[in-house]
């Protein structure tokens, strides 16, 4: 079974930076992401039958704090199968958020779940074929609109079923 584990990000469609970015690739098919903003801190690709991670989720969440993560870039990276992503991230993540996604991330792993990707800290705001733009010229558009820094605490978790159902949902505790 596929699934993810995601914690989301409430930014906002009509914040004038991605009203910017919007403008900025107007002439571009961009399938933008209309909203349910997230950071994937894990991508099963496999879950054996019968594991139950809700127990080791709950033991590394229920005592985490809710990261405050500051976005400041926005750039663009081609998945395998060929997908430009429009995307916002971080310059520094914070070293606790990144410790815990790594140790969940191991244990999901020795539990024998395949997660065949890394974890990129990021942001899916859109998508575009790269058959209809090259990658660096895709990415200079991006770049060359104005991010002003922002801070945003992330409080909710969910692990979901691909395309399905959420299996297990927490709220971090803010500081």
């Amino acid at each position: 079974m596929k699934s993810y584990l995601e914690i989301l990000v409430p930014i906002r469609y009509d914040a004038h930076w991605f009203e910017e970015l919007r403008c900025a690739l107007s002439h571009i098919a961009v399938k933008w992401q209309l909203g349910y903003y997230h950071i994937t801190m894990a991508f099963l690709d496999d879950t054996p039958e019968g594991v139950d991670l809700c127990p080791m989720l709950d033991k590394h969440l229920k005592t985490m704090n809710a990261p405050t993560l500051t976005f400041d870039k926005l750039d663009v990276f081609t998945t395998r199968s060929g997908t430009h992503i429009i995307y916002l991230t971080v310059s520094v993540i914070p070293k606790e958020f990144l410790s815990v996604t790594e140790k969940i991330r191991g244990e999901m792993t020795a539990l024998g779940c395949r997660i065949d990707s890394s974890f990129n800290l990021h942001v899916t705001l859109g998508r575009v074929a790269d058959s209809i733009i090259k990658l660096s010229t895709l990415q200079k558009l991006v770049q060359s609109v104005s991010l002003p820094a922002f801070s945003l605490t992330l409080t909710n978790i969910d692990h979901r079923i691909y395309r399905g159902r959420t299996i297990y949902e927490t709220k971090l505790n803010s500081q």
